[in-house]
């Protein structure tokens, strides 16, 4: 049986097809240090940014600008009503002048009671008493005009003006309604230098921060660039969304970038 199964098969082994050889690339590995770039999405900001205010209460009658609008130092921005401040000097003037009959009336009367007391025909406590109200009557003429310079200085402070060149960018009050004293009327954002401002994982701290600065770009036109540098890093984190904030100061290019405008930041 084995030789006629043999004879069926030929007995011959069976035949593999071989692969053909693999091509190798032989590579190298040698030692560096590995710095992954990083790319953040931030805004521009100013650096300083002011609220600015009424030092009075009283109805806005005026208001000359909005948000957006570039001012410039000593620009009227609003006004209030000033009737109830220019009553307060018209009362505080009319005291003075009460105050200065007061006071010549007094001295008339001190005169008098001098020379009848260096004649021996007054008492010295009639005399005292003259002095008295001499010296209070020039104390209350004084304190009237102090009032007339403080009420002077509240119908100035019906106008409001801006302190610093800026642009506005955020404004609270209208025509008719009722500021407050020290109520925020506009929001100024001052020229000079900006910031690119960034909310960034706290995981991100763990890395080497680089060394070359960040370099930004406008995500609305990519070939508009800057090159800045961290300035400052927020010591606390937002509870919110686990980032911390951080401020990159503009070192070059900043005039191309306008406020507000949406930036990349990109750093090794």
């Amino acid at each position: 049986m084995f030789s006629a199964a043999c004879s069926v098969s030929g007995c011959n082994p069976p035949t593999v097809a071989k692969r053909p050889a693999l091509p190798v690339r032989v590579v190298v590995a040698t030692p560096g240090d590995y710095a992954p770039r990083i790319a953040l999405t931030g805004a521009i900001a100013p650096r300083v940014s002011s609220n600015l205010s009424f030092r009075i209460s009283g109805r806005v009658i005026e208001r000359k600008v909005d948000v957006g609008q570039h001012v410039e130092v000593g620009e009227v921005l609003a006004r209030l009503d000033p009737a109830s401040a220019r009553s307060d000097v018209d009362s505080a003037k009319a005291a003075v002048q009460s105050a200065e009959a007061t006071l010549k009336q007094a001295n008339s009367n001190f005169e008098r009671q001098k020379q009848l007391f260096e004649s021996g025909f007054a008492t010295g406590s009639t005399f005292d008493a003259a002095r008295q109200n001499q010296l209070t009557a020039q104390s209350t003429l004084e304190s009237a005009r102090a009032l007339v310079g403080t009420a002077t200085d509240a119908l100035g402070y019906t106008t409001l003006k801006a302190e610093r060149p800026g642009i506005v960018t955020a404004r609270s009050i209208d025509v008719g309604q009722v500021a407050l004293a020290a109520q925020t009327a506009f929001t100024i954002a001052e020229d000079g230098p900006r910031d690119a401002v960034f909310n960034v994982f706290e995981s991100i701290f763990f890395a080497r921060p680089a060394a070359g600065g960040v370099q930004l770009s406008l995500v609305s036109d990519p070939g508009v660039t800057a090159h800045g540098r961290v300035r400052e890093v927020s010591p606390t984190v937002n509870a919110n969304a686990g980032t911390v904030t951080v401020k990159v100061g503009i070192d070059e290019g900043a005039q191309t970038m306008p406020l507000g405008a949406a930036v990349i930041g990109r750093g090794g």
